[in-house]
């Protein structure tokens, strides 16, 4: 009580000066003294969570995974060692049961993604021989949303076209539908990547897989625009437009398709992975391979495409029409 009424007066006096600390101290001490309080405990996680998780990140990055893949795991085995405080050992089945069951706000693929980086953490310590059992091993991923990927329509696409108010922001989005990248993708592409007489590039994708990807004649005019407009020597291809230049951020991106697609008055949530859907299904409806699609995606498994393939009212009905024997 002594240190907390000591920290209260200290930090009034330093807002208001004129007031006069002992009379406050005083003061303090009277509403205090009906309250029965104690320092709270703070944990900081496990050590020896802490400890096997720095390896397993180090044995992930020796693998190629992403950086932005492993910030993922240490950030989701980090919550786990502050829930949990056991070593890795004493770890239940039950206890993983728990963690999991308290995210109730979460969509069930957010905790299936929870889930599996624990089954890739646990698998590793128990191939390595840390522990002698996986407690993931017995838990089955929660039973998969089955909901279509949101795609825009060609005249949301087109109304989106219309809200671009500066040429970076035109060129964002013509970039990012016509290739169907990534948002990490797109992120890391530098001027240099770009081979402009075949209007493609490469990009290293999920797994650091490399896979060549190509631009419209609408994404490389106004991409030549946006180069042009800029003054700097930057090697990135999306940059600030604040003093000191450096790359854009993954996050600046984001709210820039956003903030486009609410002065557009388009409904739906539309951030940089709409772009991607709508590739996919806009190529497919028009009767683009699926097996060419997937290559472009860069998907390894060709389910994974398949969820694009569904066909618009109008296009069922000309495909009937068309192909149905009389």
């Amino acid at each position: 009580m002594e240190q907390l009424l000591n920290q209260l007066v200290q930090v009034m006096t330093e807002f208001c000066p004129n007031i006069d600390p002992m009379q406050v101290r005083v003061r303090l001490a009277g509403l205090l003294a009906a309250y029965d309080i104690k320092p709270a405990v703070i944990t900081a996680g496990h050590p020896d969570i802490a400890e096997k998780a720095r390896l397993f990140l180090a044995a992930k990055k020796l693998e190629g995974l992403s950086q932005y893949t492993l910030d993922g795991y240490a950030l989701d085995l980090k919550i786990f060692g502050n829930y949990v405080q056991k070593p890795v050992e004493a770890i239940t089945t039950a206890d993983i049961r728990v963690f999991l069951g308290q995210f109730e706000h979460l969509k069930m693929s957010s905790i299936a993604k929870k889930l599996s980086v624990l089954k890739s953490f646990f698998g590793w310590l128990v191939e390595e021989e840390i522990i002698p059992r996986d407690p993931t091993r017995k838990i089955k991923p929660p039973k998969a949303e089955k909901r279509l990927p949101k795609a825009l329509g060609i005249e949301e696409l087109e109304m989106i076209r219309e809200a671009c108010r500066t040429p970076r922001e035109r060129a964002l989005v013509e970039v990012l539908y016509s290739t169907g990248c990534r948002l990490g993708e797109i992120h890391q592409l530098n001027r240099q990547d770009i081979n402009w007489e075949q209007r493609s590039c490469r990009v290293v994708g999920k797994g650091s897989k490399e896979r060549e990807v190509f631009f419209s004649w609408k994404a490389i005019h106004y991409l030549k625009k946006y180069l042009q407009s800029r003054d700097d020597a930057h090697p990135a291809l999306f940059v600030t437009e604040r003093k000191p230049i450096r790359r854009l951020s993954r996050r600046a991106i984001q709210r820039e398709i956003k903030l486009i697609g609410e002065r557009a008055g388009i409904q739906k949530n539309v951030h940089p992975h709409v772009y991607r859907h709508t590739f996919a299904t806009l190529t497919l409806n028009q009767g683009a391979d699926l097996v060419a699609v997937q290559s472009l995606l860069g998907h390894a498994n060709p389910a994974t495409t398949q969820v694009y393939a569904h066909l618009s009212n109008e296009r069922r009905k000309e495909q009937y029409q068309k192909f149905l024997v009389q």
